[in-house]
């Protein structure tokens, strides 16, 4: 029995020694290393908070250590705040890293333009490691960039407050949504029916361009939405986007609406924010050099104002990364010409509920990453109405429609008008089991009234677009594409989406070849 006792006294002391050792802090004396020597965390709006960016800290000595600080070298006043092992704050004493462990810190901003060098406008900080007279650092530098918030006015008290609506203004039953009516004398913004390049805007909400006003959109001009936000043009509205061609990468002259993260991750990233909603009877819409990024529906377009002008006419007009749909037209007036669509979940252009549409030099691409979705979707069913609709025309002269699934057009028809024409197109339409071989609207060969001088791509490997770089929405044409010199050059008009000159023969979709 004692030697038992004995045997265990041995054990316990034993475990007694390894736990304290294993519990011992030396004080950091400048070993740690860092995952990163500087923490670039990307442009943010004034005010607007930032995603959050991660450091990590490693203890590579045989030691326990501890830190005696971790602080922000601003202190209380800095426009960073940290998390340090799931701990918020500015700044922390003794934090504690085990031998060859690493700890997480998660660090944000909210800043004002105020606050940034007024030459450069960045904002900087650094992360200090260790006592006050010898520490390690890590350096924080942010962009800040000021803009024009757009936003429906509050009231009320915090956890209780009352939104700005706006009404829809649809025949029965209003529908109001939360957002704000653009303003020709606003006591912040000033004049909200012209948007300028001087300054981003950011829209939270809806904003509405109110009945008979005109938004103009300068050249360069970019505009980020938040999210559920978008933009509204009410009845006998007018949107006049005049954006030019770009000379340069940095497209100066393209006006650009997308959502309002500016983090290079969320550069292509679909649904961020909801759409540009032209209500019924909206008109005289004319858009030039326009690029419309990462929406939910890139235009939604509600009934035609009931005249023969065209309610949208549109020209170099690109839209990508639509959760849904890059043109939802229903019972629309579309004039489109070097329209260029790509990467849509469910359609890259849908004329529904019948309508009127003309598309000249158009590139129809759909690349989203499922076998379902298509490029175009015809129809003049209405699902809402027992009233049948027609499709009074459709015309597609010099486009491309292609994408990554079989079928680059979906047509329907009920018993209404149904007037569609494809001149000069290349149309993908891989009908591998003969599923609509028997249908009369896609009798490619015998219907040559519907189809006119068309190229079909009827398998993976022939008469193929040959696009440059589909994941980088890059849609030019290589040298071995099909789509050269054989557009018809009657319906060609002089540049190409990029001001490229069109000449004779002229090639098929928005751009023309260039070696």
């Amino acid at each position: 029995m004692r030697q038992l006792l004995l045997f265990l006294g041995i054990i316990a002391t034993f475990c007694f020694s390894s736990c304290r050792n294993e519990l011992d802090f030396e004080p950091s004396i400048g070993t740690l290393t860092f995952s990163k020597e500087t923490v670039y965390l990307d442009t943010v709006f004034t005010n607007i908070g930032s995603s959050t960016y991660t450091l990590k800290v490693y203890n590579n000595s045989n030691k326990n250590i501890s830190i005696p600080k971790v602080r922000l070298g601003k202190g209380q006043s800095s426009n960073y705040r940290l998390m340090v092992d799931g701990v918020p704050g500015k700044e922390f004493e003794n934090v504690e890293l085990l031998a060859k462990d690493s700890l997480f810190v998660f660090i944000e901003i909210t800043s004002n333009i105020a606050n940034a060098n007024p030459t450069d406008f960045l904002y900087t900080d650094r992360i200090e490691f260790g006592d006050t007279n010898t520490y390690q650092k890590v350096e924080l530098v942010t962009l800040i960039q000021d803009a024009v918030f757009i936003y429906p006015e509050r009231t009320g008290s915090p956890n209780n407050y009352t939104y700005e609506q706006i009404n829809l203004g649809t025949n029965t039953e209003p529908v109001n949504i939360t957002g704000t009516n653009l303003s020709e004398t606003d006591a912040t913004n000033g004049n909200e029916l012209h948007w300028t390049n001087t300054k981003p805007y950011v829209v939270y909400g809806f904003a509405k361009i109110p009945e008979t006003k005109t938004l103009v959109v300068d050249p360069g001009t970019r505009v980020h939405f938040h999210a559920n936000s978008g933009l509204i043009v009410a009845a006998n509205a007018h949107l006049q986007v005049n954006g030019n061609v770009s000379t340069t990468d940095d497209l100066e002259n393209e006006v650009i609406f997308e959502g309002d993260r500016l983090e290079p991750n969320y550069s292509d990233v679909p649904g961020q924010w909801l759409a540009v909603l032209f209500m019924g009877g909206s008109n005289q819409n004319v858009i030039k050099n326009l690029t419309i990024k990462n929406a939910t529906v890139g235009m939604l377009v509600s009934n035609n104002d009931g005249t023969t002008t065209p309610t949208i006419d549109m020209m170099n007009v690109q839209i990508y990364n639509c959760a849904n749909v890059g043109i939802l037209a229903r019972t629309g007036n579309i004039t489109g010409k070097n329209v260029v669509i790509n990467n849509c979940g469910q359609t890259s252009l849908a004329c529904t509920y019948g309508g009127s549409y003309d598309f000249t030099h158009c590139t129809f691409a759909n690349y989203w990453s499922s076998p379902s979705q298509t490029s175009l979707v015809l129809t003049n069913e209405n699902i809402s109405s027992t009233v049948q609709t027609s499709l009074t025309q459709a015309d597609f002269k010099n486009c491309i429609f292609y994408g990554s699934s079989n079928f680059g057009i979906a047509l329907e028809k009920t018993g209404a008008v149904f007037n569609y024409k494809f001149d000069n197109c290349l149309i993908k339409f891989v009908d591998y089991n003969n599923q609509i071989s028997n249908n009369p609207l896609y009798q490619f060969s015998t219907n040559t009234s519907k189809y006119v001088g068309c190229i079909f791509a009827t398998n993976s490997t022939t008469n193929k677009p040959e696009f440059k770089n589909t994941n980088l929405n890059n849609f030019r044409i290589n040298e071995n594409s099909i789509c050269r010199n054989n557009a018809n050059f009657a319906y060609s008009f002089p540049l190409d989406i990029v001001g490229t000159t069109r000449t004779n023969p002229s090639d098929i979709g928005a751009y023309e070849y260039l070696p």
